[in-house]
């Protein structure tokens, strides 16, 4: 059939009684005849079976689980979305998924992302998509396709200065807390290694090398199809050294104690930064102190990236971390003089019959 106003063509198929019609997207009648017979088979396919969004849910849990590609800390990441999701969501777990409608998956994402970070935003409507998939939705019928990402915008790195990092130590030590002293050297040991809080609680005296003057860092963001290193290899910075002198010196350890007494400071940490008056920093935010400092003392940026178990080159830093070299170049530029310039005040200036002529 054809509708005149248009010129579109369209497919007429009568199915168990009753009557479709859908468009063929074309005004030209040899194309819309060799798209009938297709479009026919669309029409009288058995529509596909749905479950509800437990059903979805449950294998998506599964699948995950079961997905031996990802690292422990993904997996972990994953289904916490899971968890978010049907926080903010209640009841969503009951609902047939060809009950869920576009309007109701925009309802849930404008709640979830005032709460909640780009990032983790992003996450999990990747979460929802699949969950609707594995229940039986496919993507033209998947409500949650229409959602759209939210953009990533880099943070401004407000970090504390040297003088602020010693006062912040201070008041982790003399808090008060039945375990302060061990939280203040917990932020000193991701500060001065770059480590994830995850690996810090795998670091041992085992990984300790003194007569290599190193530490071995086991690395928790790899995929097991990944060809990169577990491990990677991070000088001892006098910082680090010191820390660690005095902790060895302190416990008398043995090879397969853990280095940090505690997993976490984050209480202590918060507190310390309200009183100093600094931007409340977090386990994470360790790491970048850790590179910032690497950079502004001149490090390249493809050594940070490996201290930091970055498999790219340094292009990550380079990108983060780049403004901060330019600062750097830009007071070394400084230095540079030629004799257009003034001279230092301490040199004094060159006789006249110095000079030689011409």
């Amino acid at each position: 059939m054809q509708y005149v106003p248009s010129g579109v063509f369209f497919a007429r198929v009568r199915h168990k009684g009753k009557l479709f019609r859908q468009s063929l997207e074309t005004d030209v009648f040899t194309t819309a005849k060799l798209r009938l017979p297709d479009k026919l088979k669309e029409l009288r396919k058995p529509k596909a079976e749905v479950g509800t969004f437990m059903d979805g849910r449950l294998k998506y849990e599964a699948e995950t689980k079961n997905d031996y590609t990802l690292a422990p800390l993904s997996k972990t990441y994953r289904l916490r979305c899971v968890e978010c999701l049907l926080k903010t969501w209640p009841g969503v777990d009951k609902l047939k998924v060809d009950s869920i409608e576009e309007a109701d998956c925009q309802e849930w994402a404008a709640r979830y992302a005032a709460h909640y970070s780009p990032t983790v935003f992003n996450n999990t409507v990747n979460t929802l998509r699949r969950i609707l998939a594995l229940a039986g939705l496919g993507h033209d019928a998947n409500p949650a396709t229409k959602l759209e990402r939210l953009g990533m915008r880099a943070r401004k790195l407000e970090l504390p200065t040297s003088d602020q990092f010693e006062r912040l130590m201070v008041l982790i030590e003399t808090s008060g807390a039945a375990q302060a002293r061990d939280c203040a050297d917990l932020v000193r040991f991701l500060a001065f290694t770059g480590c994830r809080i995850s690996e810090a609680k795998q670091a041992t005296w085992a990984d300790v090398s003194w007569e290599l003057n190193e530490l071995t860092i086991h690395c928790v963001k790899r995929r097991l199809t990944s060809s990169a290193a577990l491990t990677r290899v991070l000088p001892l910075i006098p910082a680090l050294k010191q820390l660690l002198e005095r902790l060895r010196a302190e416990r008398e350890p043995q090879p397969g104690d853990h280095i940090c007494a505690v997993f976490e400071a984050q209480g202590s940490l918060t507190r310390a930064c309200r009183l100093v008056g600094c931007q409340r920093l977090t386990h994470h935010s360790l790491r970048h102190l850790f590179t910032t400092r690497c950079v502004e003392a001149g490090i390249d940026f493809a050594t940070v990236g490996r201290w930091l178990g970055h498999t790219d080159g340094g292009m990550l830093v380079s990108r983060t971390y780049g403004h901060l070299r330019r600062e750097h170049s830009q007071a070394q530029a400084a230095k540079v003089t030629f004799g257009t310039t003034q001279p230092p005040a301490n040199v004094p200036p060159v006789p006249a019959d110095a000079v030689p002529n011409g």
